[in-house]
């Protein structure tokens, strides 16, 4: 049978390796165009690009998935099966192409959470529980017919990173079993409307998103630093009502307590322990690992020996 791979980052990455690994025949990877990164603007590969060239497998990277360039060339490949691990919304003429059509493995319990960031969404939410699906591509985002799917318990405590580095090998599995049963043609595909669960939505997460809302619930804080951490991590402004001074921040880790008190929500305190607390509507909020702007990341005992915070700092 012969494979074409779609994906970009290293979350996809587990998925083509096992795929090589279970022997199957990929007669292309395709994946998105190289772009400049970081402060030098330095020309990087994606984590697919990468793999591919180390394992000598035929790449394409179209910059439109319509060129007809594009479409001759994969055409000639003569793909039996195309496989999408987070990749970009294909058109009709790309999904429908192979015999055997396309699928997707997407990181939720389709129909829960369909979108670009459904790990980070699950832990922000407190879920307990997340998954895997493999489903037809249709002209749809996120709505094609499931063939498989495979539940993740979301442990406590755990980070975005932790759970995405979980599910990023159990979703190799999943695609080997998929492609396996497609092959055989042992599969029977379920709508989604037949699922029986009201569907949900995982939006991409900008900067903006990324602001901690202080005037949430304690375990909702906590929850949402858990759901971006470490990446794209939350932000928090510390803001001196005295001097108008702001400290910027990105913050890895925190602890709430449920205690009661009669401090203003948002109140910041630097504690005798050498803690940086938070008040919130229903406790504190112990901050443990944080980064300043254009610092690196540390523990927040570090941080505090040289960056004290005055009585009259609060959160905004």
């Amino acid at each position: 049978m012969r494979i074409v791979f779609l994906g970009t980052p290293s979350f996809a990455v587990a998925s083509l390796d096992a795929l090589v690994k279970a022997g199957y025949n990929i007669v292309g990877v395709v994946t998105m165009p190289d772009k400049p990164a970081n402060r030098g603007q330095k020309i990087t590969f994606s984590a697919v690009k990468e793999y591919a060239l180390e394992n000598k497998l035929r790449l394409l990277q179209p910059t439109n998935l319509k060129d007809p360039i594009f479409l001759k060339e994969l055409k000639e490949l003569n793909a039996d099966l195309q496989i999408v691990v987070a990749f970009r919304m294909l058109p009709k003429e790309v999904y429908a192409m192979p015999r055997l059509g396309t699928f997707n493995l997407h990181a939720s319990l389709l129909p829960k959470y369909r979108g670009a960031a459904p790990i980070h969404w699950a832990v922000i939410n407190g879920e307990k529980e997340t998954g895997l699906t493999t489903f037809l591509l249709n002209d749809k985002i996120d709505e094609g017919e499931i063939l498989f799917q495979e539940k993740i318990t979301i442990k406590d405590k755990e980070t975005t990173g932790s759970l995405h580095d979980r599910m990023m090998i159990e979703g190799g599995k999943l695609v080997v079993k998929t492609t396996q049963a497609l092959e055989k043609g042992n599969y029977k595909t379920i709508p989604q409307s037949k699922i029986g669960i009201i569907p949900s939505l995982a939006p991409k997460i900008f900067k903006e998103t990324t602001l901690i809302p202080w005037h949430k619930k304690g375990s909702e804080i906590e929850n949402f630093v858990r759901g971006m951490s470490p990446f794209p991590c939350s932000r928090a402004v510390f803001f001196d009502e005295k001097t108008k001074f702001e400290v910027f921040l990105k913050v890895f880790e925190v602890e709430f307590s449920l205690i009661s008190h009669n401090k203003k929500n948002g109140l910041v305190e630097v504690n005798t322990k050498e803690e940086l607390i938070v008040y919130c509507l229903d406790g504190i909020i112990k901050i443990l690992d944080l980064q300043l702007s254009g610092k690196k990341r540390m523990k927040t005992k570090d941080f505090l020996k040289g960056n004290r915070l005055g009585s009259s700092f609060i959160v905004k």
